[in-house]
C-alpha cells in the first residue's frame, strides 16, 4: 500500500511506458506535484508547448501521494531569506508565500479538481512542557520583526487554543490562516487528468536512467528536448548528480478509523485546522474529510540517503506514533489505527527550497522542500514556468530563486559517514531534550540540554 490517500482514489488505469524515441519541447522527470504544477503553468503560459512527463512508477507515487495533507502558505526558511530584503520587497515575498493556498484553491475550482480542499489555517501548539511556549513566543517576536501582522499570525492563549483544539497539557498556540488541508492523491491525479486533456503526455513505468542537457533516457527509449526539468525531490538519490543537492529523509504517518462526531467534539478541528506541536521532533496532523485523525511524527534517515520502500511501518515505528498521538489526545486511547505508511522527502543543504534555471544547457530544477512540498511545489511550478518562458515577474526575483545559475550553485551535502553521524547525533540530542523537558527535571538540566540543542541546530543550519 502506498498510503491511505492513494487507496481512497478510484483505481487508475496504468499509463503506458515510453517505448520509442521521440522529441519534445520540455521533458519533466517525475509526475509528482513539482512536475505536474510546472507542466500546468507552462501550458497556461504557452499552450503550444509540447510537454512530456516521465514517471518511474505512477502519478503521485512519491511524496505527493504520501504526505500529511498540509498545504502551507510558507516555505522552509522563507522568513529568514526575506528578512534580508528591503521592506517593500520583503512584504511582496510574504504575500507571495501566503497566497499559495488561495492560488491552489483558484486552480482546483477552475479545473474542477475535487481534492477535499479546506482552508482552516494551522495551529502551532505549545504542549507537554512550557519551553514550547517560550520557543513559539520568541518565534512570534521574530515574525513581527519580519513584518507579519496580527491577521497573519496571532498568539492564542490556552483558552483560545482549547476553543479550536483540545490538546493535552497545552499552553497556547500560534495560529495562521495561511494553510489549507487537502486529500493530496486526489489533487495529484486531478492535475494529471487536466494536463492530459491539455495535450501533455504522461508516461508511467518509465524510470530515467540517464539525463543531460537536451536529452533524457529510459531503459526503452530516449527523448530529446529543448528543456529538461528534473522534478524528483527525494528520488534525486537515484538520479545523478541530484543526490549531492537533495538529501532523502523519511516521514511516517498513521491514520485512525473514521471517528464519530462525539469524539471530534472532544478534540476540535471543527474548521479544518491543521496542527502540530512545537518540539524539535515535530508531531503534526489534520482531520481528514472522512473524519479520521491523520497523525505524523518524527522521521528517519538511511545511510547514504537510501529511500524507504513501500513496506508498512514496523511494530516499533507504529507504537511510537500511537504513543505520541495518545500523549497529545488521550481521547484516542483504544481507537483503531487502520492505515500507516512512510514516504521520502528531501532536504537541501541550505535547509530551504531551491528553484534554479540554467539557460545555457536549458535545465530547470526545484526541490528541497523539507516536508512542506504540497504548497511549496505549487510556488516552484509557477516559478519554473516563468523562468523557462522568460517572464519577468515577482516570482523569479525571490531570494530562493537561482536564475541563470548551474546546478553547482547549489550547496552540496557532506559525504558519508558525516551525514549519518550528524543525523544520529541530532536525533539523539533532540530526543533527549524532549524526554528531559517533558519530565519534572531540575532547571539546570533543562537549560543545559536545550542550550546544547540550540547550538547544534545553529551549527547544522
Amino acid at each position: 500500500m502506498i498510503s491511505l490517500w492513494m487507496e481512497q482514489v478510484a483505481p487508475q488505469p496504468a499509463r503506458p511506458a515510453l517505448q520509442q524515441n521521440t522529441d519534445t519541447d520540455v521533458v519533466i522527470v517525475g509526475a509528482g506535484f513539482t512536475g505536474l504544477w510546472t507542466a500546468y503553468y507552462l501550458k497556461q503560459a504557452q499552450p503550444q508547448l509540447r510537454i512530456t512527463i516521465l514517471e518511474a512508477r505512477q502519478v503521485g507515487y512519491g511524496a505527493s501521494g504520501r504526505n500529511g495533507g498540509w498545504l502551507l502558505g510558507e516555505i522552509a526558511g522563507g522568513d529568514k531569506l526575506l528578512q534580508a530584503l528591503p521592506g517593500a520587497e520583503r512584504q511582496s515575498g510574504h504575500r507571495l508565500l501566503q497566497g499559495i493556498p488561495d492560488e491552489v484553491a483558484r486552480v482546483t475550482e477552475r479545473e474542477g479538481i475535487h481534492c477535499d480542499f479546506k482552508k482552516g489555517g494551522v495551529l502551532y501548539c505549545a504542549a507537554r512542557y512550557p519551553e514550547q511556549q517560550q520557543r513559539l513566543q520568541a518565534h512570534l517576536s521574530e515574525c513581527r520583526d519580519y513584518g507579519y501582522s496580527t491577521s497573519d499570525l496571532q498568539w492564542l492563549d490556552q483558552s483560545g487554543l482549547q476553543q479550536r483544539l483540545q490538546m493535552a497539557n497545552s499552553y497556547g498556540a500560534l495560529f495562521t490562516p495561511h494553510c489549507a488541508t487537502v486529500q493530496p492523491a486526489k489533487l495529484a491525479l486531478g492535475l494529471a487528468a487536466v494536463l492530459e486533456q491539455s495535450g501533455v503526455e504522461i508516461f508511467e513505468s518509465s524510470p530515467v536512467v540517464r539525463w543531460q542537457s537536451g536529452e533524457v533516457a529510459t531503459p526503452s527509449a530516449t527523448i530529446k528536448a529543448r528543456w529538461v526539468v528534473p522534478a524528483v525531490e527525494a528520488y534525486g538519490s537515484q538520479l545523478k548528480p541530484m543526490q549531492h543537492y537533495q538529501l532523502a529523509v523519511q516521514s511516517m504517518i498513521v491514520a485512525t478509523e473514521p471517528l464519530p462526531e462525539s469524539v471530534w467534539q472532544s478534540i476540535g478541528l471543527a474548521n479544518g485546522e491543521a496542527f502540530c506541536e512545537a518540539s524539535r521532533l515535530i508531531s503534526y496532523g489534520q482531520r481528514s474529510a472522512d473524519n479520521r485523525m491523520i497523525f505524523g511524527a518524527r522521521g528517519g534517515y538511511r545511510f547514504g540517503g537510501g529511500l524507504r520502500a513501500d513496506a508498512p511501518l514496523s511494530a516499533g515505528e507504529m507504537e511510537l506514533r500511537r504513543h505520541l498521538m495518545q500523549q497529545c489526545f488521550p481521547q484516542l486511547e483504544g481507537v483503531r489505527i487502520t492505515h500507516n505508511w512512510g514516504g521520502n522527502l528531501a532536504l537541501s543543504r541550505r535547509f530551504h527550497p531551491h528553484m534554479l534555471c540554467d539557460y545555457g544547457p536549458r535545465i530547470a530544477v526545484a526541490g528541497g522542500y523539507a516536508g512542506e512540498g504540497v504548497g511549496a511545489s505549487n510556488l516552484a511550478g509557477r516559478t519554473l514556468a516563468h523562468l523557462i518562458t522568460e517572464q519577468e515577474s515577482e516570482l523569479v526575483r525571490q531570494p530562493w530563486v537561482l536564475r541563470d545559475k548551474p546546478l553547482s550553485a547549489l550547496k552540496r551535502w557532506e559525504p558519508e559517514p558525516l551525514r549519518w553521524l550528524t543525523y544520529k547525533t541530532v536525533n539523539q540530542l533532540y530526543a533527549l531534550e524532549d524526554r528531559v523537558l517533558s519530565a519534572p527535571t531540575p532547571a539546570w538540566q533543562r537549560r543545559l540540554v536545550s542550550g546544547l540543542a540550540d547550538v547544534l541546530e545553529g551549527v547544522i543550519s
